[in-house]
């Protein structure tokens, strides 16, 4: 008998289709290069370019395939396509080309590249790497090269004073000489990132917000721009808009060094920590990047965040013998071992102590503050941010630091805090008598009461119809005695209870005969209101002075003022009690 054939009954399945596009291919490429597996990333590559042969930016990236594998002829053919047949405008792979020939030891040919790139490119992306290979090239072609202009040079030589200044923390001085070279050169891209970035450094948002737009209006694809608007996104909390770019940025291929740094510190700082710890480790395996301690914390602190303490804490311990002078690494170790199963710790991409650790560090520090530390552009970056955008407490903290920083960048800051009328009144008072400390040139105009006022080189006492000299005298007098022993916040108080007291006496103010005396009691009242040890004896022994005449004067401050009074003014309103 024949067998019937039977067809099951099947219950239909729900079949979910993929979607082979540029997009689907490029991410199977970047795939594959994470595995680095070259043949299939150049495969995937090939395929995005099939199906999208008019975007350059496909062509690009396998052309940078091809020259990590060494294929340097092949990716030479591509990019010449790209700027003969799709897009002239793309200069860039000029650059690209020089390094090819380079490679190959075409230096003829390499120069003729570098030439054209500097002569076309309008931005200068890539200008300080081709001056570098137009050193090599001139080495090895034992002459000087033939290039007459620069399209992108003017104003290079500011612009390089610019970026030494931002490296050494000095932002203001950095973006006066920003805004007068995009002022004279518009199209000077690089320059205006660098000016949003200044801004940034400074707490000064908006400023960076639209600086960064003029860039994107002049270059929509600018890296380094889209990288700094996905960062302003995350910080105002626009989380559509974020997505959105985060899709875009997730697709970048970045062939250049600069360009990949730029997109893992950024993919870092948005959480996107898979993706910043392919990118780091992506440069720590390139030869350009060296031995960088700073990059082995990026790759630590993108490990730990996925996941992999054990590799961060193994990175962290080449960051020490990198860089053994820093605290950074000490710190995460130690965190790392003081952290209990099931418990994280936070952890940033920023290549300095958190801020609270770093205040917690020069609280305790004899010497103030490190010399290392004030130079830290990064660490001056949170001063500047805190002071802008803290709480009291911190913004006091930065103030008192600034006392001890006290250069023209501390000082520019404080002037502008004084005259914003958002900020509270005792803190502005802290800054004046901080720029006084400083010797800041008179005068100082502060935001005070509802108007601007220009102040004299005397204490805030609107309510006196003059400064008598033998009370600056014993102002003065007090300080200087307290000057190694207390610190801002305390000099400050000290000053605000001399004028306290001189406005509630007024016009009945006893005779000062003693400067001494009234300076004794001066310190002994201020240390009362910070909880500091002291003794009419101490006081007294210090200055020369007997413990009666001490105690005469501090009753009679008391006694106008209000010792508990002034307790309960100063300490609760901002807990600077626990500062010190």
């Amino acid at each position: 008998m024949a067998k019937k054939k039977l067809v099951a009954d099947r219950k239909p399945r729900n079949v979910v289709s993929i979607r082979m596009d540029a997009t689907f291919f490029f991410e199977r490429a970047v795939q594959s290069l994470d595995r680095h597996h070259y043949d299939k990333a150049l495969k995937y590559f090939r395929k995005a370019v099939d199906y999208e042969p008019d975007n350059p930016v496909n062509h690009c990236n396998l052309a940078g395939v091809l020259s990590e594998t060494g294929n340097f002829e092949e990716s030479n053919r591509i990019l010449s396509h790209i700027v003969e047949q799709i897009d002239p405008t793309m200069t860039e792979c000029y650059f690209y080309l020089a390094n090819n020939f380079a490679n190959m030891e075409d230096y003829e040919q390499a120069e003729e590249m570098l030439i054209r790139y500097l002569e076309q490119d309008p931005n200068g992306h890539y200008l300080e790497e081709a001056e570098e290979m137009m050193e090599l090239l001139s080495y090895e072609l034992g002459r000087s090269t033939r290039l007459t202009s620069i399209k992108s040079r003017e104003g290079m030589i500011e612009h390089d004073r610019a970026r030494a200044l931002l490296e050494e923390g000095k932002f203001s001085e950095a973006v006066r000489l920003l805004e007068k070279i995009v002022k004279h050169a518009p199209d000077f891209l690089a320059a205006r990132n660098n000016l949003a970035l200044a801004y940034y450094y400074m707490g000064l948002f908006d400023k960076s917000m639209e600086t960064i737009r003029q860039v994107l209006e002049h270059d929509p694809g600018n890296l380094h721009a889209l990288c700094n608007v996905a960062i302003f996104h995350q910080h105002n909390g626009e989380k559509e808009e974020l997505q959105r770019l985060l899709v875009q940025l997730r697709k970048t291929f970045p062939i250049h060094h600069d360009h990949v740094f730029k997109l893992a510190t950024t993919m870092g700082i948005l959480s996107e920590h898979e993706t910043a710890y392919r990118l780091f480790r992506r440069l720590l395996k390139s030869s350009e990047s060296g031995l960088d301690p700073c990059l082995y914390h990026y790759t630590a602190v993108a490990a730990y965040h996925i996941g992999r303490s054990g590799e961060a804490a193994k990175l962290w311990r080449t960051v020490e013998k990198l860089d053994p002078g820093t605290d950074v690494a000490p710190y995460y170790l130690n965190q790392l071992k003081e952290t209990k199963p099931g418990e994280t710790m936070a952890v940033s991409y920023h290549y300095h102590l958190p801020f609270e650790e770093q205040f917690r560090v020069l609280e305790s520090s004899q010497d103030g503050i490190p010399e290392h530390l004030r130079r830290d552009p990064l660490v001056r970056s949170s001063f500047f941010w805190a002071l802008r955008h803290g709480d009291a407490d911190t913004k006091l903290q930065v103030i008192q630091a600034f006392g001890v920083i006290a250069d023209s960048e501390v000082e520019d800051a404080l002037r502008e805090f004084v005259l914003d009328p958002k900020e509270d009144e005792y803190l502005k008072k802290v800054a004046v008598f901080v720029l006084r400390s400083m010797r800041a040139e008179e005068p100082i105009q502060v935001q005070m009461q509802g108007k601007r006022t220009v102040l004299e080189s005397t204490p805030w006492s609107p309510n006196l119809p003059d400064w008598k000299d033998q009370w600056q005298a014993v102002m003065e007098r007090a300080l200087q005695m307290m000057e190694k022993r207390y610190d801002m916040i305390q000099q400050h108080d000290l000053e605000t209870l001399w004028v306290e007291f001189l406005t509630r006496m007024y016009p009945s103010v006893p005779k000062i005969t003693k400067i001494d005396g009234w300076a004794a009691a001066l310190e002994y009242l201020t240390a009362k209101m910070h909880r500091r040890q002291i003794s009419y004896h101490e006081v007294a022994a210090r200055y020369g002075i007997s413990t009666a005449t001490v105690s005469k004067h501090v009753k009679t401050i008391d006694d106008a003022c209000g010792l508990k009074a002034k307790m309960d003014e100063i300490l609760p309103k901002l807990n600077r009690s626990e500062l010190r």
